[in-house]
């Protein structure tokens, strides 16, 4: 729900937090008021007039204390020490945070401080990474139903983005901690409230759901977004995530458990949480737990703290003494969490010192403030020079394996590695009777003690003979929660005008009628010169753009509701500067390809225009960062509404028809020969109509036209369940890849039956994973010769609505089948389905 205001410019001042200094906007006054004296005195008076209308020259008198609520047309003000919102209860405030100097955060927290003089506890804030300034800056609700927080200088930095269309407003802060904003015609209405958008605390009774996510502080004195997430995945199942500056990976439930061997369950699509006021917490995914005082009647909070770990905190009363108790937390092991000392750093914990990270031997560390940018090499891997081993007794570096050696010795490991620029060192284990070697090409999530093997570390020699084995403690390397952190400040000086500006003011006064009216000639000629050097971005064609990651995250709002997730990233929901709504998608795992080539490749799908593929605007290359800009579909993924069964027989039949039109464009008749390599539910988006668009075929792969059909992968790509079977033997991979994966979705359409889930349940007598095509085939095998139909009404989901024509839905389904043949000579192409479904007439039953 936030806006961030384009006068601000950010610069990275300490390793928690993205710290930010606003220059003050007199030096530049002051050198426009000397420039005055050399001007006409038209071009004076119209640079006097903007000069004075800058915000920062008016001043406002600040209203009384809102503490009823805050009603159409009022604000509460930052220059005011208690012009505050308490609850009825008196338990709760909300109004400006003071979070550095100068610097504050419109925030809610318990108004009753732990102890005098020590800040009270924060459990919200709207502006968390952009404070504002300590003058001026204002929460108003404007008479449209939107609440505003503006800065000094009257940008917006943040606003809930709802209107009103009669009635009153009231802006009001609940016994619960809930700020809510309501209108009220006859009955009350929601508009906004502030437990939809949690920040990194739940209070007790919040719901949790598919569309909140908790976000972790940076640290206990920077409260800007750290690196923690707490989410609802695309599986149903609630997790952690580190989403650090080089690296993303889930690390709660343990990600090397399958869902159900860490108790929880994937089959259930609300999506939803809650901590309870007696300390119970219930998941949908079937996690919960009760906090170790369950039952007794204290003030809680559930919070992701900076380091990455979940807790919740009772309020605990000892001898007039209060205090924040944990009473439960998602690890006990503080250095599994992922991300917290970096990259080829070691973290070992004690209850003496706690989380304490070190450099492994060979490298040093990256930021000298900051262990979430972990380490680099002293030395320059991959140069020609001689190369051993440090052993690291009792050291796990978790994922990142570039091959697996079962039943190997150490030398011939070693060996291995040597001969690989990219390893950077492997694990030695004891396993299933024979030892085993896991090479690495990145060391992350590394720590020492409770793991009973080794980690040999590849290194020059030179550094290898100056290593001595020894475990980290707190003499010889600093804890991770001791970073130096800086202030947040926010500039910001007072002027008055001196006695030369009020003169100039007089004199500009004195000008005359016609005067002002070339004035106003000349600042809409200003006006319009400033809106078009605005635009950050240039067509490459037309209507394809490149965007600045500014904007995007502008248009996003810092990159606010996310719409889908995936393998290739993160799918956000933004509205461009032309108002324009669009999905803006954050690529992962594209470090590796260079500009030249990405603007290649985005800028020839950007040229591909079908009605059934998902219309690119645009994309983003700026420094690490890769972004591409696409239609905004309203009925979002086919997976969606086949969960939620909103699609009649009528509308999937033309869904398949689309689906196959824009594989066929993509395989038969652009310029380009395209593999979407993923076909799935999830990657076709429905409009406002139920039109289907293939999506994500972005950067699958592209070919020119004269080239061979055939290509070899570096990996795997798809999806389990819809992945033809050439991946798996290491064929030669074509578009009929593509037309297995369609006919596989076709099936799923038609049975309501994921693929997935086929695949886990199994058929039950076999004793093997039964797919879903193994299924619907044996079923039409039962009734071979039968002229009754009776298979097909066996296999077809009975919650869908309308009827059907039982013929075009057999030819379908017998459609689906011949795509879905493991032998890729077998499936038709994508112009041969085409042309069987719109004339099914031609084709043999």
């Amino acid at each position: 729900m936030q806006k961030l205001s384009s006068t601000y410019v950010f610069s990275k001042l300490s390793s928690f937090g993205a710290q930010c200094e606003r220059k003050t906007p007199y030096r530049s006054i002051l050198h426009k008021m000397r420039a005055l004296m050399a001007m006409p005195s038209l071009l004076s008076l119209a640079s006097l007039l903007i000069i004075l209308s800058n915000p920062l020259f008016t001043y406002s008198s600040s209203p009384s204390s809102q503490a009823d609520g805050l009603s159409k047309g009022s604000s509460i003000s930052v220059d005011r020490e208690h012009d505050n919102l308490v609850s009825p209860n008196s338990h709760f405030t909300a109004g400006f945070y003071k979070v550095g100097f100068n610097a504050y955060c419109f925030s809610i927290w318990f108004t009753e401080p732990l102890a005098q003089n020590e800040d009270p506890t924060v459990v919200w804030m709207a502006n968390r990474d952009v404070p504002v300034n300590g003058k001026h800056s204002k929460l108003s609700l404007h008479d449209d139903g939107n609440l505003v927080l503006k800065d000094a200088d009257r940008s917006i930095v943040w606003s809930t983005e709802t209107k009103s269309t009669n009635g009153s407003l009231t802006l009001q802060l609940q016994d619960n901690g809930n700020l809510v904003l309501h209108q009220i015609n006859g009955e009350p209405y929601l508009l906004w409230q502030s437990f939809d958008y949690p920040t990194d605390t739940l209070l007790p009774n919040q719901p949790f759901t598919k569309n909140s996510q908790l976000v972790s502080s940076r640290s206990t004195t920077n409260f800007s977004s750290g690196f923690f997430r707490l989410y609802f995945e695309n599986n149903n199942v609630l997790s952690l995530l580190y989403n650090g500056p080089e690296i993303t990976s889930v690390y709660w439930p343990e990600p090397y458990l399958k869902t159900w061997e860490a108790g929880r369950s994937t089959f259930n699509n609300s999506r939803i949480a809650k901590l309870d006021s007696e300390g119970q917490f219930n998941s949908s995914d079937e996690f919960g737990f009760f906090v170790s005082d369950y039952g007794t009647r204290r003030r809680r909070i559930m919070k992701l703290d900076f380091d990455g770990n979940i807790r919740v905190y009772s309020l605990v009363d000892q001898k007039g003494r209060k205090n924040w108790e944990v009473r439960w937390q998602a690890s006990s092991s503080p250095c599994k969490i992922h991300g917290v000392c970096g990259p080829n750093s070691l973290c070992t914990y004690s209850q003496e010192h706690g989380r304490t990270c070190a450099c492994v031997h060979g490298y040093k560390k990256k930021n000298p403030n900051d262990w979430a940018y972990g380490c680099e090499p002293k030395f320059k891997p991959c140069e020609q020079e001689e190369q051993d081993y440090i052993e690291l007794h009792h050291v796990e570096f978790y994922g990142y394996d570039i091959r697996y050696l079962p039943n190997r010795t150490l030398e011939a490991c070693k060996q291995d590695c040597l001969n690989d620029c990219n390893c950077k060192g492997f694990q030695f284990k004891f396993d299933n009777n024979y030892y085993n070697c896991y090479q690495k090409n990145l060391l992350y999530n590394g720590y020492q003690l409770g793991f009973e093997h080794s980690t040999y570390i590849k290194l020059p020699k030179n550094l290898v003979s100056s290593f001595q084995q020894i475990f980290i403690n707190e003499s010889d390397v600093p804890s991770c929660q001791a970073n130096l952190i800086l202030p947040i400040v926010r500039s910001y000086e007072k002027k008055h005008m001196n006695s030369s500006l009020k003169v100039l003011l007089l004199f500009g006064l004195a000008i005359g009628v016609l005067e002002i009216i070339l004035i106003l000639i000349f600042l809409l000629i200003v006006k319009k010169n400033s809106a078009t050097s605005a635009k950050t971005y240039f067509p490459i064609a037309s209507g394809f753009n490149r965007f600045s990651y500014g904007e995007l995250k502008i248009a996003t709002r810092n990159f606010k509701e996310e719409i889908g997730r995936g393998g290739a990233g993160v799918v956000y929901k933004g509205k461009l500067s032309d108002d324009k709504i669009a999905a803006i998608k954050v690529l992962k795992e594209v470090n590796h390809q260079g500009e030249a080539e990405f603007q290649a490749e985005i800028s020839t799908i950007g040229r591909l225009n079908h009605m059934n593929l998902i219309e690119t605007w645009g994309y983003c290359i700026e420094g690490k960062h890769r972004l591409v800009v696409y239609e905004y579909m309203e009925n979002g993924s086919l997976s969606t509404s086949l969960d939620l069964n909103k699609l009649d027989w009528g509308k999937k039949i033309e869904i398949a028809i689309g689906i196959a039109k824009g594989l066929a464009y993509l395989h038969d008749e652009c310029l380009e020969w395209v593999l979407h390599c993923d076909v799935k539910p999830h990657n076709i988006l429905l409009d406002a109509d139920y039109n289907p668009k293939v999506a994500d075929f972005g950067l699958s792969k592209l070919f020119n036209r004269g080239e061979n059909e055939t290509s070899s992968f570096s990996r795997i790509r798809g999806t389990r369940g819809y992945m033809a079977p050439e991946w798996v033997f290491n064929l030669p991979i074509t578009s009929k890849v593509d037309v297995y994966s369609y006919g596989v979705v076709i099936l799923e359409m038609i049975t309501g039956k994921s693929p997935l889930q086929m695949l886990q349940l199994g058929d039950g007598t076999s004793g093997r994973d039964q797919s879903l095509v193994e299924w619907v085939r044996e079923k039409m095998c039962e009734h071979i010769g039968s002229r009754n139909g009776t298979w097909i009404e066996e296999i077809v989901d009975d919650r869908t609505s309308g009827e059907y024509d039982m013929v075009t839905l057999i030819n379908l389904v017998k459609v689906a089948l011949q795509c879905a043949e493991e032998d890729r000579d077998a499936r038709p192409s994508m112009s041969q389905v085409v042309n069987i479904l719109l004339h099914p007439g031609t084709h043999d039953e």
